[in-house]
C-alpha cells in the first residue's frame, strides 16, 4: 500500500448513495478525516431523503442530494456541479455510479470495492479492475468478518504513516443534532419510557408479531411506557397497527404510536429520552446506539460483525462475535437466534425480500425479557 501521509486536501467530497443507515456510519470516517484535515472543506453527496443522519454535523460544509434514478437533465446538472471540484473522494458504497460519481469530481479517490458474500469470483474481480485502477486505495468488502464501520475508517489507511492509529483510539459515531418533538407526542410522554421500532426495510429482518405484544405487555407491566416508531412507509404503519391489535384495551392505553410522525433528528431526541431501545436490524437502531441509548436490537441472516450497531467510544477494529445467543458490548446488546445457519447473510430461509427469517420467529421473547432485566440491574 503506497503511503500518501503528507497529502494534504483542501476539497473532499464523501460519497454514500444508498440508505439512511449508510450515510450514518459514515460519521466516524468523516470525524477521522477532520483530524487529518482540520482546514479541509467536507462535502457529502447522497441521495435525496436518505441524509437528515447529517442534520447539524460540525464537519460537513455542504450536502449536495441526487435523485437515486436521476434523469438526463439532472445528470447534466450533477456533472456540472462536480466535475473536478474536489482534490479528494471518497467512495463509500462498491456501486458504479458511486465511483462515476468520484471521478468526475474530485482529481483522486479511494473507495470500498464490493464482491460475493462468499468469496470474489472471475466476474467480480472484472467489475472491480476499472474503479482499482481509478483509485489511490482500496479497501475489499467483507460481509462477515469486517465491521461496516471498520471498512469506511480503512479508507484512510493510506494517509496515515502508522496506519494502526485508526483504530488506538475512541471511534464514536455521529448522530444529527435533534429538533423538539411536537406537543402533542411530548404532551403524552411519561417517564420512564422504552422506544421499540419493530418495522425492518425488508420483511425478512421482522420479528413475529405475537413476539412484540408478549415483550410490549411485559415492559408495560414492568412500569415503562412504550413508544412505537416506524417510517411512514405504508407498509410499517400497518406493522404497528397490526402489534397494536393485538394488545389488551388496558396495555394499548399505555403505547404511545409515533408512526411516521417524527423525522430522523425528531426521533434522535425521543431516543435521547429514552430508558431503553429495541428494534431490529435498521437504521433507528444505529440512530439509537449513536445517541448512547441502552440498546437491544434482534438480528437473524445478518452478520452483527458487518452490521451491529456499534457501541459508541469502542477502540479497536471489531466489536462482535459472527454468532452469539446474547452480546453485549458497552451499551448495546445483539441478539440473535438459534440455528447453525446463523448468520446466513441471505434474504431470509427464501433468499428474497418477503421471506420469513425462521432464526428470528425462533427468537423467544422471553430471551429479550432477560437482556431487558440484565440492562435494568446495570
Amino acid at each position: 500500500m503506497t503511503n500518501f501521509s503528507n497529502f494534504q486536501p483542501k476539497k473532499v467530497l464523501f460519497i454514500a448513495t444508498r440508505q439512511i443507515g449508510d450515510v450514518l456510519v459514515t460519521t466516524p470516517l468523516i470525524s477521522k478525516a477532520r483530524e487529518l484535515w482540520p482546514n479541509a472543506q467536507f462535502d457529502f453527496l447522497g441521495y435525496k431523503g436518505k441524509l437528515d443522519m447529517l442534520k447539524g454535523n460540525p464537519d460537513i460544509t455542504e450536502i449536495i442530494e441526487t435523485s437515486d434514478r436521476p434523469g438526463f437533465a439532472e445528470y447534466l446538472l450533477l456533472f456540472n456541479r462536480l466535475f473536478q471540484r474536489y482534490d479528494l473522494a471518497f467512495v463509500t458504497q462498491p456501486s458504479d455510479r458511486a465511483y462515476l460519481y468520484g471521478l468526475i469530481a474530485a482529481f483522486r479517490r479511494v473507495g470500498v470495492l464490493g464482491g460475493h458474500p462468499q468469496g470474489k469470483d472471475n466476474k467480480t474481480e472484472k467489475q472491480n479492475a476499472w474503479k482499482k485502477f481509478i483509485c489511490m486505495h482500496t479497501v475489499n468488502v467483507d460481509y462477515f468478518a469486517q465491521h461496516v464501520i471498520t471498512e469506511k475508517l480503512r479508507l484512510l489507511e493510506s494517509f496515515y504513516k502508522n496506519p494502526s492509529e485508526l483504530f488506538s483510539k475512541p471511534i464514536h459515531v455521529t448522530p444529527p443534532i435533534g429538533e423538539p418533538l411536537t406537543p402533542a407526542i411530548t404532551n403524552q410522554l411519561k417517564q420512564p419510557y422504552v422506544v421499540i421500532h419493530p418495522g425492518p426495510l425488508t420483511a425478512y429482518k421482522r420479528w413475529p408479531l405475537t413476539h412484540w405484544q408478549y415483550l410490549i405487555t411485559d415492559l408495560i407491566k414492568r412500569g415503562f411506557q412504550v413508544v412505537l416508531s416506524a417510517s411512514p412507509a405504508k407498509q410499517d404503519l400497518e406493522l404497528n397497527q397490526d402489534i397494536l391489535s393485538l394488545l389488551t384495551n388496558e396495555i394499548r392505553e399505555k403505547v404511545l404510536d409515533t408512526a411516521g410522525s417524527l423525522s430522523i433528528p425528531q426521533a434522535g431526541s425521543l431516543l435521547r429520552g429514552a430508558a431503553l431501545y429495541i428494534g431490529v436490524d435498521t437504521s433507528i437502531t444505529h440512530l439509537a446506539a449513536a445517541c448512547n441509548t441502552p440498546t437491544i436490537t434482534l438480528f437473524g441472516a445478518t452478520p452483527p460483525t458487518n452490521f451491529g450497531p456499534w457501541p459508541n467510544g469502542f477502540i479497536g477494529k471489531q466489536p462482535y462475535q459472527l454468532r452469539a445467543r446474547s452480546q453485549t458490548v458497552g451499551k448495546v446488546t445483539i441478539l440473535q437466534g438459534p440455528g447453525e445457519c446463523v448468520p446466513c447473510r441471505k434474504a431470509g430461509c427464501l433468499d428474497r425480500a418477503d421471506s420469513n427469517s425462521e432464526c428470528l420467529d425462533l427468537l423467544e421473547p422471553a430471551q429479550v425479557v432477560e437482556a431487558v432485566e440484565m440492562i435494568l440491574q446495570r
